[in-house]
């Protein structure tokens, strides 16, 4: 079934590569227009020439964390699309190591992009979120669920993106604003490819040892069947869904 996002106007942080980029795209061919964010000018710029999306697709470069920063990809992504109907707060970075070798530098960049930067683009899309009764989907992840060795910035920072998304479910609930929280786990990207490299000679060793962790399917995601419960959770068919943590993981938090 396809869904059809004909003329909603979307925003979506960290989409220039990876699960940001397949649901950028899913959107586009569901019809709707979207803010494409991207760390920099160059790599935001560089995507949406890729995408050829016309006037569809618009750029919204900067790195979320920073609150100056994050109302500057909402206002362009406002100013370039005339509104906002659904914000997807994907961006993140990985990060961790040993308790007694992490610095602090390495705690604030991890969680200042992956918690502080959901929390302030949130602030910023709701006021135009309130006029179309949008909704808001937040990027997780199972570490933020079954905590992890070793990186445990990140797995804190995931975790706080899950209990943001409940609060502010509860907060905006009377708005008629929904916000909702998909938690992937293993998928085919550049820092899953990094992951999978410190365990093994090649990518795909790697992944065969972490996609034991999927009990259910034994296998690492395509980005693309992430994006597909994003759409689902933006459109109709979830008006009475908020609050919900989605996961999708292949069955890897299964007891």
């Amino acid at each position: 079934m396809q869904l059809d996002f004909t003329d909603k106007r979307v925003l979506v942080t960290g989409g220039t590569r990876g699960i940001g980029r397949a649901i950028v795209e899913a959107f586009l061919a569901a019809g709707a227009r979207v803010a494409v964010n991207g760390s920099t000018e160059e790599t935001t710029g560089k995507a949406v020439a890729e995408l050829d999306g016309g006037d569809r697709v618009v750029a919204a470069p900067g790195s979320v964390g920073p609150e100056a920063a994050c109302k500057s990809i909402v206002d362009a992504a406002v100013g370039g699309l005339g509104g906002l109907d659904v914000l997807v707060n994907n961006a993140g970075v990985g990060g961790g190591g040993p308790v007694e070798k992490t610095e602090e530098a390495d705690w604030d960049r991890v969680v200042d992009i992956n918690l502080k930067g959901v929390f302030f683009m949130t602030k910023h899309a709701v006021p135009h979120l309130r006029e179309s009764r949008g909704n808001i989907i937040n990027v997780s992840s199972v570490l933020g669920l079954v905590g992890s060795p070793y990186g445990s910035p990140y797995s804190a920072s995931k975790a706080g993106v899950i209990s943001l998304t409940r609060s502010h479910a509860l907060e905006f609930g009377r708005a008629k604003i929904r916000v909702n929280a998909v938690v992937p786990g293993g998928v085919d990207t550049d820092m899953l490819r990094g992951l999978a490299l410190s365990f093994a000679d090649t990518v795909e060793a790697g992944y065969e040892i972490l996609a034991k962790d999927a009990k259910a399917q034994r296998r690492i995601a395509d980005a693309s069947e992430i994006a597909g419960p994003v759409l689902y959770l933006a459109s109709d068919l979830a008006s009475f869904v908020t609050g919900a943590t989605h996961v999708v993981d292949g069955g890897e938090v299964i007891d």
